[in-house]
């Protein structure tokens, strides 16, 4: 495949499609596992072996949970990502709603569960392209473990999660409560999700997902008081 043109070309079927539908299938183990706290054990083998992230490499202690807060912003140095977050819910069939195509550089967060930098895994979704070029996520899969990701909020501080992983998940072999459960009970997580492996023309579908993991270590900035007058404007 010579030029970007022709790998772009008719891609951008993000929101349809059996690698998107997928995410859907894990919510209400996800939920489970957010509310619940059973943890899930990191990966170890198989895809993150695969795309190059040893899981030897040392990481940074976890950072207490922040109180909840909406996410606004999301920088990611090494993926070259310096986004805008919108909320997002379910779309018409069920699936986690991607922002439109019509914004390829923006970042879904799923409102239904935790914001980022709180309690629980956090969950942002982006297009990895559009019909002519790469969209906001199309760097997602070259993150390496032990590189930064970066969400500003709305009380005014800035949430920073480390890599833990990066992985492929085949379609077929996608693990619902892997994918979505937190790993430590006690944790703020993150995933960042987009499309992956292979596109079929015919069928206007990926075969995989990428997906991101990522935990609090640390964070900027202090929270914002809100006066007495703000708190009763309304």
């Amino acid at each position: 495949m010579d030029g970007n043109g022709r790998r772009f070309a008719g891609l951008g079927r993000l929101a349809m499609g059996t690698a998107w539908a997928v995410l859907l299938l894990g919510l209400w183990m996800w939920g489970r596992d957010t509310t619940e706290g059973a943890g899930v054990p990191a990966p170890t083998t198989g895809d993150v072996a695969a795309v190059g992230r040893p899981p030897s490499h040392p990481l940074p202690p976890a950072h207490t949970p922040l109180a909840a807060a909406r996410p606004k912003r999301v920088v990611i140095e090494a993926a070259g990502v310096r986004a805008p977050i919108v909320a997002s819910g379910l779309d018409r069939d069920g699936a986690v709603k991607p922002p439109p195509y019509s914004r390829p550089g923006a970042v879904g967060w799923y409102r239904a569960g935790p914001e980022p930098g709180s309690p629980g895994t956090a969950l942002l979704v982006g297009h990895v392209d559009t019909k002519s070029k790469p969209a906001v996520f199309h760097g997602l899969g070259d993150l390496k473990r032990g590189e930064r990701v970066r969400v500003a909020r709305s009380d005014g501080t800035t949430a920073e999660f480390t890599v833990e992983d990066v992985e492929v998940v085949p379609a077929k072999r996608f693990d619902a409560r892997r994918v979505y459960g937190s790993r430590s009970h006690d944790r703020a997580e993150l995933r960042l999700i987009t499309c992956g492996g292979k596109f079929n023309r015919s069928t206007k579908t990926y075969s995989a997902n990428v997906v991101v993991s990522a935990y609090l270590t640390g964070t900027t900035g202090s929270p914002r008081r809100v006066s007495a007058g703000s708190r009763n404007a309304h």
